[in-house]
């Protein structure tokens, strides 16, 4: 029998489970790991050379974990010495073998960037979540948010990140890049991702967050005029009228058919919000976590795939999905 650590000894003596450990066991059963470990595999470095690396399993399980819980590689590392249902879930133990270090974690996240797996994964994700009846593809709602990023010049460069800009949203400036989607209209799941710097407009990336399949598009009123730029026509569009233009219609009756209107198409776009508010706020994911749009892209495409299976959890575990 394998002697356990200390804090491992005093974990499996514990009687409470806590949210995170919940968290985890949810997440462990409806991530599709053998669909995702397929595509990093032919990229994932093998044994040789007297360098024997640590389970490819064992290194997207702490991927995965960065991004749930907003560790930087350094806290990651101490992370997994500390917290033993990290440990557990990585598969590893202090025990039985070594933890993997920042570098080791870093070269993980690069090989993803480097080999452009990212986009790869969401729709792996996505088509797994197809194949349950979960992405219907008959309507979208495309909408774009804020990500913040560093204003200060008090760094190594004493510049700004060039890749991000500033834009103004109402009366307030906000520095740093926009994360574009398209959502799928009837499960609210994210379909499609871009990303921008925070200047670039809305409307400017709509025809790359619609799948073709759609036959109807919701918006918000930065996307007046988007079906000049769909490249495919013969799509219902529903994107919402200016407020100061519903606000100036003289007749009364009339303004409040159309306010009614309004109402109805902003219920429906109200499923955009889901998957934002997911990655800010059950993630964490306010603020900008690397230099340069590259990078970044490939954490939020990624983030959005983990926001689709934790949106999707309950309808998977109660079908019964349990992915080895």
């Amino acid at each position: 029998m394998t002697q356990l650590s200390f804090s491992d000894a005093e974990y499996a003596g514990k009687r409470k489970r806590t949210r995170r450990e919940k968290f985890l066991e949810e997440m462990d059963q409806v991530v599709p790991w053998k669909v995702l470990l397929s595509l990093i595999e032919p990229a994932y470095p093998k044994a040789g050379n007297g360098c024997r690396p640590y389970l490819l399993k064992t290194m997207l399980r702490i991927h995965l974990m960065q991004n749930w819980f907003g560790y930087s590689d350094p806290a990651m590392e101490e992370a997994l010495y500390e917290v033993a249902p990290l440990r557990r879930f990585a598969g590893l133990s202090l025990t039985r073998g070594s933890v993997p270090d920042e570098t080791t974690i870093l070269n993980f996240r690069r090989l993803l960037e480097q080999n452009d797996l990212a986009p790869r994964l969401l729709a792996a994700v996505n088509t797994h979540l197809t194949d349950k009846g979960l992405l219907l593809r008959q309507g979208t709602i495309v909408d774009a948010t804020i990500i913040h990023a560093p204003p200060s010049t008090k760094n190594r460069d004493k510049a700004r990140d060039p890749e991000m800009h500033q834009t103004k949203k109402g009366n307030q400036w906000f520095f740093g890049m926009k994360a574009h989607i398209g959502v799928d209209a009837e499960s609210g799941l994210t379909h499609s991702v871009t990303t921008t710097a925070a200047n670039v407009a809305d409307v400017a990336e709509v025809d790359k967050l619609l799948h073709g399949k759609e036959k109807v598009v919701y918006a918000d009123a930065g996307y007046i005029g988007a079906q000049k730029r769909a490249h495919k026509r013969g799509r219902r569009w529903y994107v919402a009228a200016k407020r100061s233009k519903v606000k100036a219609i003289d007749d009364d009756q009339l303004r409040d058919l159309t306010q009614q209107i309004e109402h109805l198409k902003a219920s429906i776009r109200a499923k955009v919000e889901h998957p934002f508010r997911v990655i800010k706020r059950q993630f964490g994911y306010q603020k900008v976590r690397f230099k340069g749009l590259a990078k970044n892209t490939t954490q939020i495409q990624m983030l959005f795939a983990l926001a689709n299976l934790w949106m999707a959890r309950s309808t998977l575990l109660a079908a019964g999905e349990v992915r080895p």
